[in-house]
């Protein structure tokens, strides 16, 4: 569908030069002398490429419609990992490399959103966090203060991360799944 570079917003998905890219800033800039035009940050859906592109405020731009469904997550095999659709039961498989720095955040049975484009997956999107519990933690250092140190512990899925001192082994915490640190003790 096309829309006027005036029309762009920030999540938008625009196919400009056969790739596909997510505005992740976006700023109308009228100068003094020449036309108005929209400065926008663009970021590759697949791949880590960004970049800036300076749009005619009148220019058609192709805006993008991903399709986008829920998925449970089943089973890994090997790099694979296998999906069922949570209406059609129909199962998927994908490499994991498509979730990136996120996939030890990953548990069975765990409600995803999966981002396709004319049927080829773009992306899988996982809660923003998951409860872990840890297996593993320092003891408290005495006259460690709780508000500015943190200390190491490995969680259930064999990542490390940085509690506070109070956190000991055996205990369920939530974590982030976008980088991977402590949010809160979990509630039981």
């Amino acid at each position: 569908m096309k829309i006027l570079a005036n029309d762009i917003r920030v999540g938008h998905v625009l196919d400009l030069n056969n790739r596909l890219w997510v505005v992740t800033k976006r700023e109308h800039v009228q100068p003094g002398k020449g036309g108005a035009f929209v400065q926008a940050e663009l970021k590759a859906l697949v791949g880590t490429t960004k970049t800036n592109e300076r749009l005619r405020s009148q220019e058609a731009v192709e805006k993008v419609q991903l399709d986008e469904d829920e998925y449970q997550f089943l089973y890994a095999e090997g790099d694979m990992l296998t999906f069922m659709h949570q209406t059609t039961f129909e199962q998927i498989s994908m490499p994991g490399d498509i979730i990136g720095d996120s996939l030890p955040y990953l548990l069975e049975n765990t409600i995803v959103k999966i981002q396709s484009y004319e049927g080829k997956t773009i992306a899988v999107s996982l809660p923003d966090t998951v409860v872990l519990e840890i297996v593993e933690a320092e003891p408290v250092v005495k006259g460690q203060t709780a508000s500015s140190s943190f200390k190491p512990a490995k969680l259930s899925n064999g990542e490390r991360i940085l509690v506070p001192p109070h956190i000991a082994s055996g205990t369920r915490v939530v974590v982030n799944t976008a980088d991977g640190t402590y949010v809160e003790r979990a509630k039981d």
